[in-house]
């Protein structure tokens, strides 16, 4: 979900004056009997109200930089006021609008940290959001006043910070796959799984699930490293897309789940084929033999199981002891006359 963007952008500077105000239950306007604008409850002229409101007037008029100027001396005179939040938030809209993007998050911050009580906190969390998509997506921070420094690693932490000060809210959950795509497009894969997985667990019913699950699919792929390392990033999404089939066919034939799973099967089947190699490097043939007919029993029409039954096979063979070679039978000779049109196996004579 994309929050919407800033009240300050409303053009209308009495509309937004409007909404600030009565967001803040000060001054307001409303329409009298002859549908012109009445302003109620007016601010003391000099008050600390008086002087904030000037400062919104400046901000929805388009004088950022006045209206940072005027916030900033409402705060040194008063920090204590209980209107202090919307001043600092008055000041933070002030530097986006001009494009201070990274310095605008001190105020935001210190609402979040010091104002979760008020109404500009809420408000605060996603100005935050919005900067951490722009950061995410490529904006830029300045140094110098140059906009140079990659900003990613703050826009990881904003989207952290916004989940949890905005626990099971629609601002969490968007913060949550937000979070997860910067993952993806960094190519931090087992992180981008673990956040797609979170995701789908604390949001089950986000219209937002079916792309986590795809993306979770594609993440935990990325994650093997091929046939001397860890396979349980493979098996787990198989078991995902074999879920998937289940619950959501249309979407499975969508992403072609079937081809996804025949890679992942020859990826685990490559797996076992280097297991039963290397049993053999260390003269263990059972145990190579065992791993073998583990091979063909779940994936017997791979690229590896052909070439364990055309290699490994009868290198294994001979030294098998009895008990191992009454159990096996002639099922490997089945097997590669089945699949390879003849048989490798030289007939070995069992010791009665």
């Amino acid at each position: 979900m994309i929050i919407m963007p800033h009240m300050y952008r409303i053009t209308a500077s009495l509309i937004c004056l409007i909404f600030t105000s009565l967001s803040y239950g000060q001054e307001h306007y409303i329409l009298d009997q002859n549908d012109d604008w009445e302003l109620r409850n007016a601010p003391e002229e000099g008050s600390p109200e008086a002087q904030l409101a000037q400062a919104r007037k400046q901000l929805a008029e388009g004088n950022a930089a006045e209206a940072q100027r005027l916030a900033t001396i409402w705060l040194d005179r008063n920090k204590r006021n209980p209107l202090a939040a919307e001043a600092y938030l008055v000041r933070g809209d002030a530097l986006f609008n001009q494009k201070e993007y990274y310095e605008s998050l001190f105020d935001y911050e210190l609402i979040a940290r010091s104002f979760y009580e008020s109404e500009a906190f809420q408000i605060a969390l996603q100005r935050e959001f919005k900067i951490a998509q722009m950061f995410a997506n490529g904006t830029l921070r300045k140094k110098w006043g140059i906009r140079f420094l990659d900003a990613t690693d703050e826009a990881e932490e904003l989207f952290f910070l916004i989940q949890e000060r905005s626990d099971a809210s629609i601002l969490a959950e968007s913060a949550g796959i937000e979070l997860a795509d910067l993952y993806f497009r960094r190519s931090q894969m087992k992180l981008a799984a673990e956040a797609y997985q979170l995701f789908i667990e604390n949001y089950p019913m986000s219209t937002q699930v079916g792309k986590a699950k795809q993306r979770l699919v594609y993440a935990r792929l990325a994650t093997y490293r091929g046939p001397a390392f860890d396979d349980k990033g493979l098996i787990d999404a198989r078991d995902e897309l074999i879920q998937l089939e289940t619950l959501n066919p249309r979407h499975a034939k969508k992403i072609n789940s079937a081809a996804i799973i025949v890679r992942i099967d020859e990826s685990v089947a490559q797996k076992m084929l280097r297991t039963a190699q290397w049993y053999m490097v260390v003269n263990n043939p059972i145990s190579a033999e065992y791993t073998v007919r583990r091979l063909v029993e779940d994936h017997l029409h791979t690229q590896a199981a052909i070439e364990a039954l055309e290699h490994l096979v009868p290198a294994f063979m001979h030294k098998l002891p009895p008990i191992v070679l009454e159990e096996i039978g002639d099922t490997y000779q089945i097997l590669q006359e089945e699949l390879l049109g003849e048989t490798f196996i030289t007939k070995v004579e069992t010791v009665q």
